[in-house]
């Protein structure tokens, strides 16, 4: 970049070989240059014109019929009429300014405008919209602005609108804030005006391109060796399985990867708000709850679709979040034979999943004493797997724990591994998930399943070396 052209952007680190006394600036700003792109407001504006104008006469030259499930044919047509626009236009683009400004209205055409280089970046695991001017992202676990805008408000809703409006959703006034999701299966969540005081707000949750696996989490120490050896024993011998963990710390993730040791003879159901659990196994259902249209009729909820699983001969049921009043009917199928069904919610701790599900079944009006449904969660779940997100943004399983049953009025558990911190280097938590030393009182249910697991992986004897 020219010193002139620092100069007049506000960029005052400059080398210190280079003049920059009052006579050697007034020679620089009268030699003749060539011409620039606008910089700043006034850049964006005539930028953000040159766009409106080639995406409006585009549109209007399009064929309305035209299929845009067959993306290459039309990308190409496109891309014919854009190159005739810019000539009509008499607009004279580099080769980099003009492939810039086809992929921006390709994305508005096809995609989901300038969400798309976003969710093209394997890096990014979550985009949050918070009106039309300020974008943010996640990497890493780590929340950091990006340079990214939209044109306006009434921009962000256009996309909005495309995200849900094929899931036979709504955002408007009446319905102010929806759950959706993305064709890959990533989450959505959409807010807007009178509800959102700083303009419409979309929070998008990234899956992965390429589907995590349990060597990812290996790798990444979110889980051990002998944790993974652990919970693919459960999952094959059918105990009942709470995942929980508070926002962000990788719940679904997981559940997606153990549901992989689910054998694939079996019938699995899945029921959620938004669809975006991925199971590889043949023979799977997946449910979704339905919001009310704008008469306020036609909801179907996550306690009415796991009350209709029942009749569908499930083998198992999975929730993908658990949330209100559902968690009753959650308890009753994992105590009347639906061995091996799993669910996640969200919690700070083991003990405070236990807390929320009592406080979750008593939602659903029934009047039940708390020993009674305490009685229920305990003979229900056999495992609850804890996950964080720490400080330094990774996220770890910090808590497997096993629950017995009751010991008068409280529900007894007992923690079979449990993460330990040993340090700090670099700003990354140094810790391991280590076997507590006790074996589980349901290990006679592992072995009936043919499985036998070594005394090494509860700590027991000989440690494995690390």
């Amino acid at each position: 970049m020219s010193l002139l052209k620092r100069i007049e952007q506000g960029q005052t680190a400059t080398p210190q070989a280079e003049d920059l006394s009052p006579s050697r600036l007034t020679e620089l700003r009268a030699r003749p240059t060539a011409a620039a792109p606008a910089s700043g407001r006034e850049g964006r504006d005539s930028y953000f014109d040159l766009k409106t104008r080639v995406q409006n006469k585009l549109l209007s030259q399009l064929d309305p019929s035209m299929d845009v499930s067959q993306t290459a044919e039309v990308r190409q047509t496109i891309e014919e009429l854009f190159e005739s626009i810019l000539v009509e236009e008499n607009t004279v683009l580099s080769r980099a300014e003009k492939r810039r400004l086809f992929e921006a209205i390709v994305a508005e055409i096809l995609g989901f405008g300038p969400l798309e280089p976003l969710l093209a970046d394997d890096t990014i695991t979550e985009i949050m919209v918070n009106g039309c001017k300020n974008v943010y992202v996640e990497r890493k676990g780590k929340i950091e602005r990006t340079g990214m805008t939209f044109e306006s408000d009434d921009h962000v809703l256009r996309i909005m609108d495309r995200i849900v409006s094929p899931l036979g959703r709504r955002i408007d006034e009446s319905s102010p804030y929806v759950d959706a999701r993305l064709p890959d299966g990533s989450r959505v969540n959409a807010v807007i005006p009178p509800i959102s005081l700083v303009g419409p707000v979309l929070t998008v949750r990234k899956f992965a391109r390429i589907p995590i696996t349990i060597e990812d989490l290996l790798r990444f120490g979110t889980l051990t060796a002998e944790a993974v050896e652990f919970l693919r024993a459960c999952v094959v011998s059918r105990l009942n399985m709470v995942i929980s963990g508070g926002t962000g710390s990788g719940k679904t993730t997981l559940l997606n990867i153990l549901s992989q040791f689910i054998p694939s003879v079996e019938r699995i159901i899945t029921i959620e708000n938004a669809a975006e659990l991925q199971l590889r196994q043949d023979h799977v259902i997946s449910l979704e709850s339905r919001p009310p249209n704008i008469e306020g009729r036609g909801e179907v909820t996550i306690r009415d679709l796991v009350v209709n699983s029942l009749r569908m001969r499930p083998d198992r049921i999975i929730v993908g979040e658990v949330r209100d009043d559902a968690a009753l009917d959650m308890l009753q199928a994992m105590n009347t034979g639906h061995d091996g069904s799993m669910t996640t919610l969200h919690s700070n701790s083991p003990r405070d999943s236990l807390s929320r599900l009592e406080t979750m079944v008593l939602m659903a009006g029934m009047d039940l004493p708390s020993r009674a449904i305490r009685e229920q969660i305990s003979s229900a779940i056999n495992l609850i797997v804890h996950q964080e997100r720490l400080q330094d943004g990774t996220r770890r399983v910090v808590n497997i724990s096993e629950i017995h049953g009751m010991e008068g009025e409280v529900i007894t558990m007992t923690d079979l591994f449990v993460f330990e911190q040993t340090g700090i280097e670099d700003g990354r938590i140094i810790g391991r998930l280590r076997p507590s030393g006790l074996r589980p009182k349901f290990m006679d249910r592992i072995e009936a399943a043919n499985i036998r697991l070594p005394a090494s992986v509860f700590g027991i004897g000989d440690r494995p070396r690390y």
